[in-house]
């Protein structure tokens, strides 16, 4: 089989649940060996969120602050890129900095065209939002704190409605956006491959192994839920964790490109 630019698509094996378990013992290696540069992105990524909070609070608008934290883990792949080329850069025994990793973040049209992908996924979740709040609240809806929200969701037939409803469409665009992405961004990182191609390529790991990967979703969403509970803190750690244990785990999925 070919990809459309005439290249041999990558190959993909299955994995176990213990490929996912060693990917993360490796992922904690590779932090444990560039902490501060690990910590210095995930920082970055800590600080954006606080100010995106802090934003739709002082605009009056704290009860986006849910499905933008929730909306995160959709654009995740695309955040952890940095991760992926610490790890990757490790791997072939070169000594990773942070100069080097923001380059080849931007240097990369086909990265660019799937950040485009998450960036778009990410819209559609932050419209069915609205369009849900409009549904079950009214056109004109509007709430004083994030509190009240919480309060209105939670006590209200047409709150829990909306949280069923909403967090139903918000684990299908997860599961849809998990699917293209959990190989695509290393791969883009690693071969000069199309985007198309890593997509197909991403959604043939998932085929092939189902319940290991879904697992792997599973720890993701858990650790990004705890860590993002203290204010984001705990992203400064988790991001970098997970991000280099996705790459480890791609490694795992895709068989290496033939020499030459």
């Amino acid at each position: 089989m070919t990809t459309i630019s005439g290249k041999t698509d990558p190959v993909v094996r299955p994995i176990t649940f213990g490929d996912v378990a060693e990917a993360m013992i490796e992922g904690l290696r590779d932090f444990q060996a560039a902490p501060l540069l690990g910590m210095a992105l995930g920082a970055l990524y800590c600080v954006a969120g606080i100010a995106v909070v802090l934003s739709v609070t002082t605009l009056g608008m704290s009860y986006l602050a849910y499905p933008l934290a929730a909306g995160f883990a959709l654009i995740g792949p695309f955040v952890a890129i940095g991760f992926y080329e610490i790890s990757r850069k490790r791997e072939a025994g070169e000594r990773p900095g942070l100069g080097d990793v923001l380059r080849t973040m931007t240097s990369r049209s086909e990265i660019g065209w799937m950040a485009f992908v998450t960036l778009f996924v990410f819209i559609m979740w932050m419209y069915q939002v609205r369009f849900l709040m409009a549904l079950f609240f009214g056109l004109n809806a509007s709430f004083v704190s994030l509190t009240q929200f919480i309060a209105v969701v939670l006590t209200t037939n047409e709150g829990l409605l909306f949280l069923l409803v909403g967090n139903i469409i918000g684990a299908f665009l997860a599961a849809v956006m998990f699917s293209l992405t959990v190989v695509s961004f290393p791969l883009l990182l690693d071969r000069d491959v199309d985007c198309v191609t890593a997509m197909v390529t991403s959604v043939r790991a998932v085929v092939k192994s189902p319940a290991p990967l879904l697992g792997w979703a599973a720890v993701i969403v858990v650790l990004l839920v705890i860590s993002a509970l203290p204010f984001f803190l705990g992203l400064i750690v988790v991001l970098p964790v997970l991000g280099h244990a996705t790459w480890h785990l791609y490694r795992r999925i895709i068989v290496p490109a033939p020499a030459g």
